[in-house]
């Protein structure tokens, strides 16, 4: 999940005088909102979010899975579009928060990265499916709220700052702004041979520059101005100097030119989408891989999602004023489980585990207050679908400024961390720098809870720590260690 600063909230308007269930059902009136001001929200957040159905497609088609496979641009974005627009209604019908709904930032390089890399697409997009059903299990039942408060505060935040970091360094990869260097030291290193030499990476400095200016200037949809202005800039370059790919048909390699694609103008502006990647999903993975190293794969999957979602609609909820002094609000229990849904929907569809976006902050700064909003996001997300051929000109590294412009507002959480305590110190410190280092969300988690019950227990605070924590911390030890254990137990 991304994290931003919401923008300032307007004067409230005066009530709406919608009559009828409309009003009684969203609770529009009582929430001192209005049609026009829910409309207004609604838009800002699709403006604000519209940028996923660029970034998803290509951070999901970049994964090439063990059988040599590539998920389809198009139908990623496709599905994308679809996916949001279905879970963004849903949420604001069951739940009526004007929370929207796409897929997640950090679980999608997490599957790109490291998942396909030991299963198949279908057989990843199983895993997901499994961990939404877990997930809404846990949401029905209760337990997720109490699991969520068994964690600190401080691991949940330095987890947040981590994925931040993780996503940043997956954008200087794919901008080639950072590369390896085949050597043993350093690892990696700056460009091409210590310099930024190649148009594409300037373009890259330049997206990522222009989008910082104007999200620190707070406009709204500034992350995808920056995407459509990076896109321009790259599509009169690659007219003028015609640099081409970086790896050809033929697989002679070209280091100034493009890296995934290249900004060419489509054939055709407007297509019907193309929703092949809905159902594609296999549970193989259990043979493939083993079942121990399967169930951690659906392990990490469950805590990203778990904890990124339900901070992300406590946060949105106080700004929106519908939030108790417990951090509860209205219909927590449904919320919870609709949320766990758009993971099982993101699995079925190939689109990656969908959450609740912290930028649905934008449209509650521009007054929605209802599900109403949610109405307006979902029907515009699902017009998008039909517009997916615009989305395959943006080159991979203009939309690796956006993945560095979300890893720093992600990043910006670790200022609400105490790090006086250096056993508090030292998990948040593994937990934010494992995740980038080793390419790993699982591993950063997993290195972080382990150090924070060993640190905490002998250096005299163990029974501060929850019994939840010490299980799941045992539950990482095994996972570390999967190789030898799974050897000794097939032995």
């Amino acid at each position: 999940m991304t994290a931003t600063e919401t923008e300032h909230r307007p004067e409230p308007e005066s009530p709406s005088r919608a009559g009828g269930a409309l009003d009684r059902y969203f609770e529009i009136t009582k929430r001192g909102s209005s049609i026009s001001a829910e409309v207004r929200g609604g838009i800002v957040t699709f403006v604000t979010m519209a940028y996923i159905v660029i970034l998803n497609p290509i951070i999901l088609s970049s994964g090439t899975d063990v059988a040599g496979d590539n998920l389809d641009f198009a139908q990623v974005a496709a599905v994308t579009g679809l996916t949001a627009g279905v879970m963004t209604i849903l949420f604001g019908v069951v739940a009526r928060l004007p929370f929207a709904f796409a897929a997640g930032l950090g679980i999608n390089s997490f599957l790109a990265v490291s998942v396909v890399g030991q299963v198949t697409w279908p057989e990843a997009m199983g895993l997901v499916l499994i961990n939404g059903l877990v997930i809404v299990l846990l949401a029905a039942t209760g337990l997720r709220r109490l699991i969520f408060e068994a964690v600190p505060m401080q691991l949940k935040l330095a987890i947040t700052v981590g994925i931040g970091l993780f996503i940043a360094f997956i954008g200087f990869v794919d901008a080639g702004f950072v590369t390896a260097t085949g050597a043993a030291s350093p690892p990696v290193g700056l460009g091409v041979d210590g310099s930024v030499s190649t148009i594409p990476t300037l373009v890259f400095v330049a997206t990522l520059l222009a989008t910082g200016v104007l999200v620190a200037l707070r406009v709204k949809g500034g992350i995808l101005i920056g995407l459509l202005s990076g896109t321009v800039l790259a599509l009169v370059l690659e007219s003028i100097l015609d640099l081409g790919p970086k790896v050809g048909a033929d697989g002679t390699v070209n280091p100034e030119g493009w890296g995934l694609s290249v900004p060419e103008l489509p054939a055709q502006w407007v297509s019907l989408p193309d929703l092949s990647l809905v159902g594609q999903v296999s549970l193989g993975s259990f043979e493939r891989i083993g079942v121990l190293a399967a169930l951690m794969l659906v392990f990490t999957l469950v805590f990203t999602n778990f904890f990124d979602a339900l901070g992300t609609m406590t946060g949105l909820s106080k700004e929106a004023g519908l939030a108790d002094a417990k951090g509860d609000f209205p219909r927590l229990r449904s919320a919870l489980v609709v949320e766990g849904v758009g993971a099982v929907a993101g699995g079925f569809t190939s689109s990656s585990s969908n959450t609740v976006f912290i930028e649905s902050g934008s449209g509650i700064g521009e007054g929605a207050r209802t599900g109403l909003a949610n109405l307006v996001t979902g029907v515009l997300f699902l017009l998008a679908m039909f517009l997916t051929p615009l989305t395959s000109i943006v080159p991979s590294e203009v939309a690796a400024a956006a993945l560095v412009i979300v890893g720093a507002l992600m990043m910006s959480q670790i200022r609400g961390i105490d790090l006086s305590d250096f056993s508090v110190l030292l998990p948040v410190f593994l937990t934010v720098t494992v995740m980038p280092l080793t390419y790993s969300i699982a591993n950063g988690i997993g290195a972080g809870f382990v150090s924070w019950v060993v640190v905490r227990a002998l250096s005299g605070k163990a029974r501060e720590i929850s019994p939840l924590l010490w299980i799941v911390a045992v539950g990482f030890v095994i996972y570390f260690t999967r190789g030898p254990v799974e050897t000794l137990i097939a032995g």
